[in-house]
């Protein structure tokens, strides 16, 4: 992959509340070789493969997020590991690191992990999130519908053999892992990983309720705060998470908080979807598209007129609740279809 020329304008992005964008989340595939129950039906109706963006027009389109002083790119899907040659993408995002990228990162479900650990390092990717909802296999193949767990912490070894900094991704569930949290904290801290508790999505529709299993995390907080030393401390990663140190265990948990405590004041992220979706938030229907600004007479002209629309419709927050049985998602739009 080759170097474009920069856009027309090279200005930084922010938006009409003032944040500025920092952090682009990249998806290269809205499909995923697990079928989560709270994230997609069983029978998943994935994207046409010719409307998903090429590498090349990726690549180009992170350039020009660079470029307007995005810092770090998080590749994300469905699950980044099955898209064909992603490595190739990977390793020419790693070049511009130092040179106005500061971060390379990866979600991923590390079923394929153990096949790509050390080239992912080797690009300059020096962290990962992993998403693992329980260690229990009869569990894991009720949530996955995938009895793949063995393949899943056999990728979460090997990365943490490449010298990946690993961060475990937990969905809270109510009445599924809830009882199971602690003993994954403990886990977690013992490999020298962080884990950050998420509350579910009311993204897309499932083949359940999220009602039934819908877990506040000030609750699990409370909870935990029974058992443990629990610390509020600063540290930020990019993304909404706040974080405690466990006495106890020396490790640190995040929470990500979508219901129960918005996070949107200080939002620096934006989206990016496998087919060139810009969406300016993760709970919006706002959109611009940047796959026809690639492929229209003048890409730069075009993409700097569509980044400046983008700025200019960036909510302010979102929405999300889950607030009664049966009530539909807040957004039709799967998760794996934004990018995690």
């Amino acid at each position: 992959m080759t170097q474009s020329a920069p856009p027309l304008s090279a200005a930084p992005l922010v938006d009409r509340f003032d944040r500025r964008i920092t952090y682009l989340r990249l998806s290269v595939t809205d499909r995923c070789d697990l079928r989560c129950a709270y994230c997609m039906p069983e029978r998943m109706e994935f994207l046409p493969r010719a409307e998903v963006l090429t590498l090349e027009e990726m690549h180009r389109l992170a350039l020009s997020f660079i470029d307007r002083g995005v810092t770090k790119i998080r590749l994300t899907g469905g699950e980044p590991l099955v898209r064909r040659d992603m490595m190739q993408l990977v390793r020419a995002l790693g070049r511009k690191l130092g040179d106005g990228l500061e971060e390379l990162t990866l979600t991923t479900n590390a079923t394929r992990l153990a096949e790509f650990a050390d080239d992912l390092r080797a690009a300059g990717v020096e962290r990962v999130n992993i998403s693992l909802d329980t260690r229990d296999p009869n569990l894991f193949r009720q949530l996955s519908r995938r009895a793949v767990l063995p393949q899943v912490l056999d990728g979460i070894a090997a990365a943490r053999e490449a010298g990946l900094k690993v961060k475990i991704n937990t969905v809270a569930l109510k009445g599924l892992n809830e009882a199971e949290i602690p003993s994954l904290v403990e886990w977690a801290h013992g490999q020298g990983f962080d884990l950050t508790l998420i509350e579910v999505m009311p993204l897309g529709e499932v083949e359940g309720d999220r009602f039934d299993h819908y877990l506040p995390l000030d609750a699990v907080r409370r909870d935990l705060e029974g058992r443990w030393s629990l610390a509020d401390i600063p540290l930020r990663t990019g993304g909404p998470s706040r974080y405690v140190q466990v006495a106890e265990t020396g490790g640190r948990i995040g929470f990500i908080t979508p219901l129960t405590g918005n996070f949107c004041a200080g939002c620096n992220r934006v989206r990016v979807t496998a087919t060139g979706q810009l969406f300016m938030c993760l709970g919006g229907e706002g959109q611009v598209d940047l796959r026809a600004a690639l492929r229209s007479a003048d890409p730069d002209a075009a993409l700097a007129q569509a980044f400046e629309r983008a700025m200019g419709e960036k909510p302010e927050k979102h929405h999300f609740v889950i607030d009664r049985p049966g009530a539909a998602p807040a957004l039709a739009r799967h998760m794996s279809t934004t990018g995690g």
